[in-house]
């Protein structure tokens, strides 16, 4: 070919260094963002899937949060328990160092008084402070609220958690059959002959034993019977001819014995009935019951409560509204992950039961203060005990059925969305980086033809010379 001076070579050349030099600024922008879609152009499809993926983790970061959140509330209430926890541990023994009243000085029990009514001003004190994010959590602000349109019947209503909405829940209360005590009769007994003789009587709280003189009446031997309750935890009655005892507590795990040791014979003759616990429905459901306390979990809503006297009789107790109240968690991205859960109010007029009492009358002056009725003492601070721990476990339980799961389950999406948007999003360093190698070789080999071509022109010129 013939020597003419043209520049198509390097104009060709020039559009090869463009494009080369385009295509190593798109790969220097992915290798210094860490992105392969960084504009619309670059994937249009993919941008799509990106933001799209980016939504759902910000919701599901935020689920996670809230999920944090409420552990955090949580562990507030689980810390103020243990610290009620204990102080009942310590009321309940000093109220039964107390019932020794021979063993101890009138000074030792004003003392352990003194103790008592602090430690009953301290829990009022950690019910009243426990608070998170400016909410009060224990003294009952949080309690959900629900009330039997049967008092008489139905008391000591504590609902843990109810459905999410703004409706009230009416839940129909039906006693299928009643609870008993357990018991023991002395069917032989003649009020007419008895003789000297002595039996002992056994309960949930201890034994004693009874002495029987000739001149006794029934009704003597009954009321030493009831003197001995808070001892043994049975009471007694007559019934007719026949000296009945019956066990103070209510259900199957009420016990009662009584055995004849000496003397008139009459008094062998004792016959047993074991306690039974009553048979309740809750808005047609079956609901686990402890002698008369009733533990249910109907229609979205869980809680408990007690049959008085009046409410176990077979039949309907009434109805249970609950009109909401609770703390409300959002633990899932969707509006039907919420579970709200209830905290009971536990201060010490709220603390123990309508049938044995509340811990307040414990202190000084009150009813079941040590100097009034240390024996039942004991036994409010018993039941103190038990609902703070019944409260405890369902804050623990909340916990960890409900907010852990739902966090770890976050935790694996949140896992899973960004490894799905990694796969759409993120560059690979390792080919991005043989692709600039490969493009600044290029690049190079096309400046050193762009000199060739120069090179070709002047050897036209030097021709002309």
């Amino acid at each position: 070919m013939g020597l003419t001076v043209t520049n198509t070579n390097t104009i060709s050349l020039l559009n090869i260094l463009n494009r080369t030099s385009q295509s190593q600024s798109d790969t220097l922008q992915r290798l210094s963002t860490g992105f392969k879609v960084n504009r619309g152009s670059d994937d249009p499809a993919g941008l799509i899937a990106i933001q799209s993926l980016n939504a759902e983790l910000t919701g599901v970061e935020a689920a996670i949060a809230n999920g944090q959140r409420a552990k955090s509330v949580m562990n507030v209430a689980d810390g103020a328990l243990k610290e009620v926890s204990s102080l009942l541990t310590e009321i309940q023994k000093l109220a039964a160092a107390s019932t020794s009243s021979g063993g101890l000085s009138a000074a030792e029990i004003a003392a352990n008084q003194a103790q008592i009514d602090n430690a009953i001003n301290s829990i009022d004190r950690i019910v009243r402070t426990t608070t998170f994010n400016g909410k009060s959590l224990l003294d009952g602000q949080q309690a959900i609220r629900a009330t039997a349109d049967t008092p008489n019947k139905v008391g000591d209503v504590r609902v843990y958690s109810r459905p999410n909405t703004s409706s009230s829940q009416s839940l129909a209360i039906n006693v299928a059959s009643a609870g008993a005590v357990a018991s023991a009769t002395l069917t032989t007994v003649s009020a007419a002959s008895l003789g000297t003789a002595e039996f002992s009587i056994t309960g949930k709280l201890g034994s004693a034993t009874i002495a029987v003189g000739e001149d006794d009446t029934f009704t003597e031997i009954r009321d030493r019977i009831i003197a001995a309750a808070d001892q043994t935890g049975v009471s007694a009655s007559i019934v007719g001819s026949e000296l009945r005892l019956q066990s103070r507590e209510y259900g199957s795990a009420a016990f009662v014995s009584a055995s004849f040791i000496s003397g008139d014979t009459q008094f062998s003759n004792i016959s047993h009935t074991k306690g039974t616990d009553a048979s309740v429905t809750v808005a047609g459901q079956t609901a686990f019951v402890d002698g008369l306390r009733v533990s249910f979990n109907a229609g979205g809503a869980s809680g408990e409560f007690t049959l008085t006297a009046a409410g176990n009789v077979a039949g309907s107790a009434g109805n249970l509204t609950i009109d909401g109240g609770g703390l409300t968690f959002q633990l899932g991205t969707e509006s039907n992950t919420q579970s709200t859960v209830g905290f009971s109010g536990l201060l010490s007029h709220n603390l123990g039961s309508n049938v044995v009492g509340y811990l307040n009358t414990l202190k000084s002056g009150g009813a079941n203060a040590l100097s009034q009725n240390a024996n039942n003492a004991m036994a409010i601070a018993k039941s103190a005990l038990s609902q703070v721990a019944t409260q405890q476990g369902r804050i623990g339980g909340f916990e960890k059925y409900q907010v852990d799961t739902a966090v770890n389950s976050l935790n694996a999406t949140k896992l899973s969305l960004e490894s799905a948007r990694s796969v759409i999003r993120d560059v690979d360093f390792a080919t991005e980086t043989a692709e600039l190698t490969k493009q600044n070789v290029l690049l190079q080999s096309a400046i050193s033809l762009l000199g060739v071509a120069s090179q070709q022109s002047g050897q036209i010129l030097s021709l002309l010379r």
